[in-house]
């Protein structure tokens, strides 16, 4: 069962790095809001976005298929570490009792990261990976 689950983990985190991507790609205004609401404005330049959003696409299907997961992997655990980073305020006080604004909706960042960092910790276990050895 350990390799479906892992299976099932890298897919799942992979395709929401695609989706994304997709935003910031075929969505730009959408791409450019998030940026400025919660990046102080990072890459909220269409063109810059749009790479971005091409760049993660990429990452996140290297991660679906499991190729080259020696790289893709920190890449993953670096997007994933500034998502949470970006509603850090939400994940400590999900219910605005300390913090005006927060959400309890972006507490799954944190389950993201610690899947991402999952990852990491068993990829020599993962055996349906297009790069297994």
């Amino acid at each position: 069962m350990k390799i479906w689950t892992l299976l099932f983990l890298r897919v799942s985190l992979g395709w929401l790095l695609v989706i994304w991507g997709a935003d910031k790609l075929f969505d730009v205004e959408h791409g450019m809001a998030v940026a400025n609401a919660f990046y102080f404005g990072f890459l909220a330049a269409e063109n810059a976005l749009r790479v971005a959003g091409a760049l993660q696409m990429l990452v996140g299907l290297a991660v679906v298929v499991g190729f080259a997961r020696r790289w893709v992997y920190p890449v993953q655990l670096l997007l994933n570490g500034a998502s949470l980073l970006a509603v850090m305020q939400s994940v400590i006080d999900p219910w605005s009792w300390l913090f005006e604004g927060s959400n309890a909706l972006f507490y799954p960042s944190l389950i993201i990261f610690a899947g991402s960092l999952l990852l990491i910790a068993y990829r020599d276990e993962d055996k349906l990976a297009l790069d297994r050895r």
